[in-house]
């Protein structure tokens, strides 16, 4: 891997990668001497100097009367950058909570195989907020219920809620209903002979609404304001005339 290349993804473009490098290896450097190392002017390497040190990547000293400048130690340059992750993380979800939520034409993902499936699944994990949910039971069938634990706890973890309307199959019934209350969920059942759809709909965030067919192993993601407002209004009339779950 070419070093300098690799610096230049963290913002060290042009010179600046050279300079850093060159008082790095140095240790402590004039700016003379690190012009010649890194083969730039003298001019041009005390104004990225300034620079890098702005961005606490030199730091300098004074030996007598001379001013020397020194590459900081690598490993504190990790550990700005995983702060700076830690803090950009804590502020994702909601940036992507109001990503382009206005003004913005419709976007359409495609998924295909059982990879594709997991990943069109794990979209909704990316979201804070609940989900709403037309399940069904292939699922199980296509991933296998060990998968769908995993992806249970993980959902869990993130406190991320769900409300499902599914087909009243023993499968589901067993599997998934009787545990609700531990999984952050709440369900209400449909009969299958009546209604027999088995392609899943997940609603979420502002403006997702996966469309998922384990059957033929396919899933669309949407990614539209109004379609998903407008699947959430279907899905809330739909739940507000399904009676509520007997706990026997």
């Amino acid at each position: 891997m070419d070093t300098k290349l690799t610096l230049e993804q963290f913002g060290l473009h042009g010179r600046k990668a050279d300079v850093y490098l060159a008082a790095l290896e140095l240790g402590g450097a004039s700016v003379i001497d690190i012009s010649r190392k890194a083969n730039t002017k003298r001019t041009t390497v005390y104004d990225i100097l300034l620079d890098l040190k702005n961005d606490g990547l030199i730091s300098e000293t004074m030996k007598g009367a001379k001013r020397l400048f020194i590459g900081e130690d690598p490993e504190k340059i990790k550990k700005d950058l995983e702060k700076k992750e830690a803090l950009f993380s804590e502020i994702l979800p909601q940036l992507k909570s109001i990503y382009n939520v206005k003004g913005m034409k419709p976007k359409i993902k495609f998924y295909e195989g059982k990879e594709g499936l997991i990943e069109a699944y794990d979209d909704a994990l990316k979201y804070s907020g609940e989900v709403l949910a037309f399940g069904s039971e292939d699922v199980l069938n296509v991933l296998g219920q060990d998968w769908a634990e995993q992806y249970i706890k993980r959902r869990v973890k993130k406190n991320i809620r769900i409300r499902a309307i599914l087909p009243e199959t023993k499968q589901l019934t067993e599997n998934i209903v009787a545990r609700d209350q531990e999984h952050l969920r709440a369900c209400k059942l449909i009969k299958k002979e009546k209604y027999p759809f088995s392609v899943e709909v997940d609603i979420y965030g502002h403006q997702k609404v996966a469309l998922i067919s384990c059957k033929e192993q396919m899933a669309v993601i949407i990614e539209s304001a109004e379609i998903n407002n407008t699947m959430k209004w279907i899905f809330e009339m739909c739940w507000d005339n399904l009676p509520e779950i007997k706990i026997k």
